[in-house]
């Protein structure tokens, strides 16, 4: 082992210690790695790993200003890695993309290709060296560039890049040419972003030392919390009480909402994410809570024109001391959420169990929700990062239960192993069986197993049968018919909605149409899923799933109809 990996590795493990003299052990490591010259990709990404988290989880001011201080500077150390000639490939991986000085290139959806031309126009451009799909320029330049189908219709070999450069204005890019003819189009919004998805143009991004990298992208806080004590550990972690805490939410501005929301859509972009609710996320919704610790959380929800059609949809993220760590999803129907959650590579080593219970209990306060359902894919299910992780284990030793009885048997074994032989390890041809279903976690007053063999898919697709069987397969049919059902059930004017309205009434009057005794419930059971269709596009959509959770008639029928593959 060279002297610069010896002291990587130092530092690597130093992090990870607090309390006693660990302080003093990670400054002087990093007074000593300030001055090596690193001379390989690998070793610079390993350096700029450990003072993220250092600067994330610090055991003191000065570890904190140190490690700060060197990675507004770490531009430096890549542009002289770079002219040293060295293979950079290692800074495009998933796991470290994002560094300042690096180049990102992939494709995104149409709202953050929008985004980065609004954002960085003079930074990012089409990557047409790696981008081998140019024949589907002829389904968008017919659109925007005049005279094009003289060539397309009849031509074999279309030289597509030489009518952009020959249509758009010297001083633009390609992309930022594209992006204002299609803002221009004369279509909705969704139509917009349809056609651009799909070309999936390749997008490159020159980060440089902009503060949209991981390098840079922080939130400088007034109060910076030190961890001069051991971390808080999985097994001292309990969900119940954390979740059900007392807990305060701070409404954002609008104009500070969009900052907070933006520097999700950098921290994710930069990694090749992205996420609906990240993409579209409304500004004017955003709330902010102080959990403790240097911890604070951001939520927000949609906009009522991109919202589902059936379930609330919140997203958002976590900053440690000011750092991006994780990014959150929930999508509610009634009290039932799908939770979607990741802690970057980088902070895994942090209090990852505590921050989990943290963005629960700020969910729960906002939505309301009291069961929590994870997917297959976050415990492994065509996921082997999360099968060599053991991210099964992560859950549910916090108190996910399996949904499916022959999986439960399954866990029941293992966990017998395990307390015979602490050195024993759950096989990963195990963990792969046990990600074949959901695992659910619901707080004490939940109605246990209500919710086990819920899809959203199976409710869905108990209206295309209905479709099928009654309507001859006519989307519209189906949709005039159970619009004009429901309206008459539950005395509802539909033509006395908003257009929004009348948009969230009809996606509802689909599902509600499916209960043979809707006509027959009483006037406020009545009365209140007219409420909860209006709530569907009001400001906040917590109200929609919180209005829902107390319709206890339709939130049941609901949760059978769901359950009934």
């Amino acid at each position: 082992m060279s002297s610069l990996d010896r002291l990587l590795s130092e530092l690597e493990e130093a992090k990870r210690r607090f309390g006693g003299d660990a302080a003093k052990r990670v400054e002087r490591l990093l007074e000593q790695l300030e001055k090596r010259r690193f001379d390989d990709a690998e070793s610079l990404i390993r350096f700029h790993e450990a003072l993220l988290f250092l600067r994330s989880h610090p055991q003191s001011e000065k570890v904190f200003e140190r490690s700060e201080k060197l990675l507004a500077t770490f531009i430096e150390r890549v542009e002289r890695l770079r002219a040293s000639n060295v293979d950079f490939t290692p800074f495009d991986y998933i796991e470290y993309s994002g560094i300042a000085g690096t180049e990102l290139s992939g494709t995104f959806s149409y709202g953050i290709a929008r985004w980065l031309v609004e954002h960085y126009p003079s930074k990012v451009d089409v990557d047409w060296d790696r981008y081998e799909k140019k024949s589907r320029l002829a389904q968008a330049l017919p659109r925007l560039a005049p005279l094009f189908y003289e060539d397309s219709l009849v031509e074999a070999n279309i030289p597509y890049l030489k009518w952009i450069h020959a249509a758009k204005p010297r001083a633009a890019s390609d992309l930022e040419w594209l992006i204002e003819r299609f803002e221009q189009l004369n279509l909705s919004e969704k139509e917009k972003g349809e056609l651009y998805d799909l070309l999936e143009l390749r997008i490159k991004w020159r980060l440089g030392n902009s503060r949209a990298s991981r390098t840079r992208n922080i939130r400088r806080g007034k109060n910076i919390f030190y961890h001069r004590d051991l971390l808080i550990r999985r097994s001292e972690v309990s969900l119940e009480s954390e979740i059900t805490s007392p807990l305060e939410l701070q409404k954002l501005s609008p104009d500070e909402g969009e900052r907070m929301i933006d520097m999700l859509r950098a921290t994710t972009t930069v990694r090749y994410r992205e996420l609906y609710g990240i993409t579209h996320g409304d500004a004017r919704s955003v709330v902010r809570a102080d959990v403790g610790r240097g911890v604070e959380i951001f939520l927000w929800g949609l906009p009522p024109e991109r919202r589902l059609p059936l379930r609330a949809y919140h997203a958002g993220f976590t900053l440690k001391n000011g750092v991006p760590i994780n990014y959150i999803e929930g999508i509610t129907i009634c009290e039932r959420m799908e939770l979607g959650f990741n802690t970057f590579y980088t902070f895994r080593d942090g209090e990852s169990a505590w921050v989990y219970a943290q963005a629960l209990r700020v969910l729960h306060k906002k939505v309301g929700v009291t069961c929590f359902s994870i997917d297959p894919y976050q415990i492994g299910f065509n996921n082997e990062e999360a099968i060599e992780s053991g991210a099964f284990w992560f859950y549910r030793k916090l108190g996910f239960r399996p949904t499916r009885p022959e999986l439960a048997r399954v866990v029941e074994r293992e966990e017998k192993k395990i307390a015979a032989d602490r050195d024993y390890r759950t096989p990963a041809r195990v963990l792969r069986r046990l990600s074949t279903g959901h695992i659910i976690y619901e707080l004490p007053g939940t109605s246990s197993g209500r919710w086990d063999r819920f899809e959203i898919r199976n409710l869905a697709l108990r209206v295309q049968r209905r479709m099928s069987k009654e309507f001859d397969g006519s989307k519209q049919c189906i949709q005039d018919a159970s619009s004009r059902e429901v309206a008459r059930a539950l005395n509802v004017e539909r033509e006395r909605l908003t257009k929004l309205q009348q948009k969230a009434f009809d996606s509802l009057a689909l599902v509600l149409a499916l209960i043979p005794e809707l006509h027959s419930w009483s006037d406020g059971e009545k009365k209140a899923a007219a409420q909860i269709i209006r709530a569907k596009v009001a400001a906040d959509e917590s109200q929609y799933a919180q209005l829902l959770q107390k319709h206890e008639r339709l939130s049941d029928r609901i949760a059978k109809l769901g359950s009934q593959g």
